[in-house]
Parts: structure tokens; C-alpha cells; sequence
């Protein structure tokens, strides 16, 4: 009989909860006062205050519960703290591979702000550095006489034009074959070759002049057939080279040229030159077989101590007349151009020099 009545009592609290049931068995039961009665109503008292105090506390922890899991979300979380240093190693199957840490050094203060810099070191590993040790031994190929800077890098080529002007060269520079002007003033060029003009039949001009040339191979210009202007002022020739055919202007001015050093016939088959400049040189005398169609001659300030009747004139032909002729340039030498009436009378204006 308890045992039914108990059982009935656990389902009425499951059903209506313990403050309900207590409250309604109080004001709607009276129960006798017999001792048997009594006890058994304070122990379901007990047991009814036991009850609703458990499900109070149960009902605050699952409140707390669902209130946590609604606050989570909101919650940002905190930053990892950073380390000092963190080395990453990377393990093959076999072997050990290239190794990369990273390591946090000094701090730098930029604008009152602390701000920390990293440095990759990469370690290298077995292969690599053999790898590397090859390479240091491995001999370099040998430089070739053409793997310098290009020439018109080093220079400024325009059409059909190269001008290497005080570009501090020792050699002429490999030109372009279609080169026609070649302007290589104020250099240190000390000997031209027939190797240097060898691939460049089309050349016009060129022009050497400041340079240190002191020698020039024979058979230099020889195959510059085109050629018409040479300059080859301001610097230390001794001699005179083969001249090509078809000059119309050949510059010599300022060096160390005297009269041995040119050939008596340097200029007898130069049917085309025009001008002649070898003034400031160490000539003794005027060059001989000067050709007909020289307009300008400048010899001024040499050695020149006299000149013949044949010099610029024929002494067997009083006729003759050298019309084409428009000036010479004597002075600065040491002849007395008053001592020697007939050497110009073919001519139309006298020498400038001295003649007294």
C-alpha cells in the first residue's frame, strides 16, 4: 500500500511539479490525525522540499548553461602570444631538405612605435653546397677580343655614322659594316692596323684627331678605295702612311712629321686632293710632286729653309700657270720667301710668309 502511494506521489510531481502539488494537497485534503497519517504526510513533505530544492538548482544551471552558449559567439578570441623565435625544419623521405627559420632581431623604434623586423636565413644543405663548389671551381671561358661592350653602346652610331669621341678607347672599335663616317677624335688610339678597316670597304671619312698614334701599318688604307677625307691631326706621327687614291682632304697638322718621312711620291697620284694641311710639323722642305688640283696648302711653322724654281712652278715652262691654287701658308718658318722670286711666278697670289 506505501509503495502504490509513493509511486502515485513521484508521478503527480513529474506531472505538476512540486510547489503545485504541495500547495494543492494542503488546502484540499484533510488528512486524519492518526499517527501513521501524520508521519507518512511529513515524509512526503520532506521529500516534496528535498525535491523542489534539486529542481530550483537544476533549472539555475541550465539557464547559466543556455546563457554561456549564447554569449560564446560574442566573445572574440584572444591572440595567440607571439615567440621569440620559431625555427620550421622540412624532412624528406630521404634526405634532409633546405631548412628556412625565421628569427625575430633587434627592435627598431620608427615614430615612437616598436616595430620588429625578420631575417630569412635559408640553410643550405649537402647538394646545394656541392652544388656551389662545382660552380667556384668550374674555370670561366676565356674572354674574346670581340665579347667587350658593343660599339654602339659604347659609342653613338646614326646612320651610316659612328662617333666614338673621347670615349677614352686605346684600338679602333669594331664598326658596323655599312659604316661611311667614323669620328674617333680625342681618344687614346696609339697604332691603326689594316685589320681595323679590313671589313669596311664603304668608308669616307675618318677622323683621328687628338689621339697618340704613333704608327701606322702599311697597307692601312689600301683597301679603303671610297675614302676621300683623312684627319689624322694632333698626334705623334713620325712618318706618313700609303694614302688612299680618291683624298680630296688629308689632315696632318700638329705632329712630328719631317721631310724623310714622306715619300717622294706620297702625293703624285692623289689627282683628287684639295687640301693639304701639314703645318706645326718638323719639315725641312716642301713635300715634292705636289699634285694640280690642290687649292689650299698649309705649311706653315715647320723647319722650311728653301724652296727650287720647281717647287709649285716648272722651271722649263715659263708658260705654265697653277690657277687652281688659292693659298699657301709659309710662315713661322725659317725661309725668306723675298730670296726666291721665281718659285712662284706660275702662281696668282704670292705665299703668306716672310720676305725680308
Amino acid at each position: 500500500m506505501l509503495a502504490k502511494i509513493s509511486t502515485t506521489w513521484k508521478l503527480f510531481l513529474k506531472l505538476l511539479g512540486p510547489e503545485i502539488l504541495l500547495s494543492s494537497l494542503k488546502s484540499r485534503h484533510s488528512f486524519s490525525h492518526s499517527p501513521s497519517h501524520l508521519g507518512l504526510m511529513h515524509r512526503h513533505e520532506h521529500l516534496l522540499r528535498k525535491t523542489t530544492k534539486n529542481f530550483k538548482t537544476a533549472t539555475t544551471t541550465l539557464q547559466s548553461t543556455l546563457l554561456l552558449l549564447l554569449l560564446v559567439p560574442l566573445i572574440k578570441p584572444a591572440p595567440p602570444t607571439q615567440q621569440d623565435s620559431r625555427i620550421i625544419y622540412d624532412y624528406g623521405t630521404d634526405n634532409f631538405e633546405e631548412s628556412i627559420f625565421s628569427q625575430d632581431y633587434e627592435d627598431k623604434y620608427l615614430d615612437g612605435k616598436n616595430i620588429k623586423e625578420k631575417e630569412t636565413v635559408i640553410i643550405p644543405n649537402e647538394k646545394s653546397l656541392q652544388l656551389q663548389k662545382d660552380e667556384a671551381i668550374t674555370p670561366l671561358p676565356p674572354k674574346k677580343e670581340n665579347d667587350e661592350m658593343p660599339t654602339c653602346l659604347l659609342c653613338v652610331c646614326l646612320s651610316g655614322s659612328v662617333y666614338c669621341e673621347e670615349v677614352d678607347i686605346d684600338a679602333v672599335p669594331p664598326l658596323p659594316k655599312e659604316s661611311a663616317y667614323l669620328y674617333a677624335r680625342f681618344n687614346k688610339i696609339k697604332k691603326l692596323t689594316a685589320k681595323d678597316f679590313a671589313d669596311i670597304p664603304n668608308l669616307r671619312r675618318l677622323d683621328f684627331t687628338g689621339n697618340l698614334i704613333e704608327d701606322i701599318e702599311d697597307g692601312t688604307f689600301s683597301k679603303l678605295s671610297l675614302l676621300e677625307e683623312l684627319s689624322l691631326a694632333e698626334n705623334q706621327l713620325l712618318k706618313l702612311p700609303v694614302l688612299p687614291p680618291k683624298l680630296t682632304l688629308f689632315n696632318a697638322k700638329y705632329n712630328k712629321i719631317k721631310s724623310r718621312g714622306i715619300k717622294a711620291n706620297a702625293f703624285k697620284k692623289l689627282n683628287n686632293l684639295t687640301f693639304l694641311y701639314l703645318d706645326h710639323n718638323a719639315l725641312e722642305s716642301v713635300p715634292l710632286n705636289l699634285p694640280e688640283s690642290l687649292r689650299v696648302i698649309h705649311l706653315q711653322f715647320n723647319n722650311i729653309a728653301s724652296i727650287t724654281d720647281d717647287t709649285f712652278c716648272k722651271a722649263n715652262d715659263t708658260s705654265y700657270i697653277r690657277d687652281r691654287i688659292e693659298e699657301i701658308r709659309l710662315e713661322g718658318n725659317p725661309i725668306v720667301l723675298g730670296k726666291h722670286p721665281n718659285s712662284f711666278i706660275c702662281l696668282k697670289r704670292l705665299p703668306i710668309g716672310s720676305y725680308f
